[in-house]
């Protein structure tokens, strides 16, 4: 495994300027938004696929550092019901899949979108429950006709494109959200679907991280180093399911906090562990959203907490005491 980070936490920097920071911290690999959420500061596929000067300056600037790629990712909702905000991010998918192709990157990060209740519909609607029966015609709805039909024609583009991998992060919100509807987008569309695995969300939601691993075995694709904290007080008052704005942290049932501020170091431990065992061989790329701290605060302290925990060597093929 290659420590990496997600670079936009360092939107306000030039690129050169952020990579030979992230190289001082003795970061190894980069996963790099160009597009949807994650926003283009360091990385605009409509101006590296048409400029092969900067595409050149760009590759070299992290070649220069020894780095490497380990992602490119295009977050977005690609099955808005709004027609024109679908289209967007649709649009940046297939720039960030025309990108990686050029750079030679095979893994993808994105989300898995969630439609409307109807093709009349103008917002998204996350369906948790099943009852009254109305939530599963919609859920019904969404998976047989728009969800999967849209995956199974992007995914086969993004495939023709050389990409190997297609993560998803599991994000409330969305249609894929925990391992149970990973697996079933991946059973419907094919292996190309993978999980961005991000504990933080699967937190909250009352997963267990070591066993989610355990249950996404050889469908992992990328993983972000990420922490929740559960508040137990406002947690035993109102639940998990929490709408309150992230800034309003006192008052939060949850926030997110960077590796180890939410769960204590064997818990990292336990997870590396499992990512080795479950055949996982790519970066651990940190993802700052902790409120409590400076970007630059939260990633340096994320680095040296991680440099503790991540398993660097192969795992044995023979065991010398055995």
């Amino acid at each position: 495994m290659k420590l990496g980070v997600l670079t936009n936490l360092l939107a306000d920097r030039p690129f050169k300027d952020a990579v030979a920071y992230l190289k001082s911290l003795g970061v190894e690999a980069l996963e790099i938004g160009c597009g949807g959420y994650p926003g283009k500061a360091h990385c605009d596929p409509e101006i590296l696929l048409n400029d092969d000067e900067k595409l050149a300056e760009f590759k070299k600037i992290i070649a220069d550092a020894g780095m490497v790629i380990d992602a490119l990712s295009a977050h977005g909702n690609p099955v808005h019901p709004n027609k024109e905000i679908a289209a967007s991010f649709h649009k940046d998918f297939e720039n960030c899949v025309l990108l990686a192709e050029k750079l030679g990157v095979k893994t993808v990060v994105t989300f898995s979108g969630c439609p409307g209740d109807s093709a009349r519909s103008k917002y998204p609607n996350w369906v948790t429950c099943p009852w009254p029966e109305d939530y599963l015609a919609i859920l019904d709805w969404q998976w047989k006709k728009v969800l999967i039909p849209y995956w199974k024609k992007t995914a086969k583009f993004a495939s023709e494109h050389g990409i190997e991998k297609i993560a998803f992060e599991m994000h409330p919100g969305f249609c894929v959200y925990n391992p149970e509807t990973l697996l079933k987008l991946r059973k419907a569309v094919g292996p190309i679907i993978t999980a961005n695995f991000d504990p933080s969300h699967l937190y909250w939601q009352g997963i267990d991280p070591v066993a989610a691993i355990r249950e996404l075995s050889g469908c992992i694709g990328h993983f972000h180093a990420k922490d929740t904290r559960i508040e137990p007080y406002n947690t035993a008052k109102f639940g998990v399911l929490d709408t309150k704005p992230y800034t309003d942290e006192v008052n939060r049932s949850w926030i997110f906090r960077s590796v180890g501020y939410g769960h204590d170091r064997q818990t990292w431990c336990d997870m590396m562990s499992q990512l080795v065992l479950s055949g996982y061989e790519g970066a651990i790329c940190i993802e700052h959203e902790d409120s409590l701290m400076s970007p630059e605060e939260g990633l340096e302290k994320a680095v040296d907490f991680l440099k503790d925990v991540i398993i660097k060597s192969d795992k044995p093929k023979t065991i010398s005491w055995a």
